[in-house]
């Protein structure tokens, strides 16, 4: 019974996002009718005008009954949720579910500006969590969540389309064998990962400020730990940080470490392929309306296009790991592709000029061979890189 109020909210956010897509959809028929009817010379300017008379009607029509269905809709999962709030309100939180939480993510990586923008609960609110359970922000109160909480907290980033229970990977998870190993406490940052980069960096360095603040324990020093995206994330954090628009904060003073997997710093292959067929669409007399779909990407999703262009933050020593699909004596012509998604070059910063090269010193780099995006969370040589790295320093 307690988990029912989660699920009405989630039904809430999917039925708004339904009513949106039907309103979207009408839109998109309606510019390719009038794209079509109006026989537009090729290279012109694309133009989304509205079609007028009967057919214009039928269109106006379509999205006034769908956002009525909507509304209808909504009041009556509203209701539903209010009578189940009093059976909700005595009960336990429930632990996440993998499959739910992975779908959401996944939606949030997509479409997440759209359903923050919209309101919409499907859209995921930044938080730490340990074991998929947000964390107090209260010191009492972390302290009875965390009672073994130590010095030397591990902040872990997951990357786009993900969540923090996705750092459990064919049995393993860097940040609890780091805490096994190494005497670390891991916790983990949950992000609507279709926000713009520069937003999470935002808020992460506003919510660090304040985990610092309240941690059980003197901290005396901070790793952040990101795979993908979450490798820029952090990296905008600390760049934001360090250009004192968000004020005089504490945090930046105690990070010791940023190890970055994967991430994009030089952009992304498939988001770069995924603009020029953006901008090819956009001139094809017919196919100008269908750009919209390739824009449906989301704001972090384009981001990723272009990678980081900030330097390294000069405070904490800085780490990346590549990964090559290919095994080590394979053609270095596969490192172009490099883990499916990133190249080599962009995992670790390594641009053909110099000025937008990432100085990641050589022993604080590597790359690992037969070993996708993903299996770098598994991968026990990168965690055997990590421990490496990391271990040393608690000594």
């Amino acid at each position: 019974m307690h988990k029912r109020p989660q699920h009405m909210a989630h039904l809430r956010g999917s039925a708004q996002l339904a009513t949106d897509a039907v309103i979207g959809l009408t839109d998109l028929v309606e510019a390719m009718h009038s794209r079509i009817a109006t026989l537009p010379v090729l290279g012109s300017p694309a133009c989304d005008e509205r079609t007028r008379g009967i057919t214009g009607l039928v269109y106006r029509s379509v999205r006034g009954a769908t956002r009525r269905v909507g509304d209808r809709a909504q009041a009556l999962l509203g209701w539903l949720d209010d009578r189940l709030a009093a059976d909700h309100a005595s009960q336990a939180a429930p632990l996440a579910r993998p499959e739910r939480e992975a779908l959401r993510a996944a939606l949030n990586g997509v479409l997440g500006d759209h359903l923050a923008a919209s309101g919409n609960p499907l859209a995921i609110e930044m938080c730490f969590r340990v074991a998929g359970q947000s964390l107090p922000r209260e010191r009492d109160a972390l302290r009875e969540r965390l009672p073994d909480a130590g010095p030397r907290p591990l902040i872990l980033l997951h990357g786009l389309c993900m969540n923090d229970l996705q750092w459990q990977r064919a049995g393993h998870d860097h940040g609890l064998a780091l805490a096994r190993d190494a005497g670390f406490t891991p916790v983990y940052l949950h992000y609507n990962s279709g926000l713009p980069i520069a937003v999470n960096g935002h808020l992460l360095a506003q919510q660090l400020e304040q985990l610092q603040a309240v941690w059980p324990v003197p901290i005396t020093g901070l790793t952040l730990l990101g795979h993908s995206m979450g490798g820029l994330v952090a990296r905008s954090a600390l760049h934001q940080a360090a250009s004192g628009e968000l004020g005089a904060l504490r945090w930046p003073t105690q990070v010791s470490d940023l190890i970055c997997l994967g991430s994009p710093h030089l952009g992304a292959p498939l988001e770069t392929a995924g603009h020029i067929v953006t901008s090819l669409l956009s001139v094809a007399p017919y196919a100008a309306p269908l750009a919209r779909l390739a824009l449906l990407r989301s704001a972090g999703i384009k981001d990723l296009r272009k990678g980081d262009r900030t330097p390294l933050p000069t405070g904490p020593r800085c780490y990346a790991v590549a990964a090559n699909l290919k095994p080590a004596n394979a053609a270095s012509a596969t490192h172009l592709l490099g883990d499916g998604l990133v190249s080599v070059a962009s995992a670790l910063g390594q641009h053909r000029q110099a000025a937008r090269r990432l100085q990641f010193p050589a022993a604080q780099q590597a790359v690992v061979h037969s070993t996708s995006h993903l299996g770098l969370l598994s991968s026990t040589t990168v965690y055997a890189h990590l421990i490496g790295w990391l271990r040393p320093l608690q000594d």
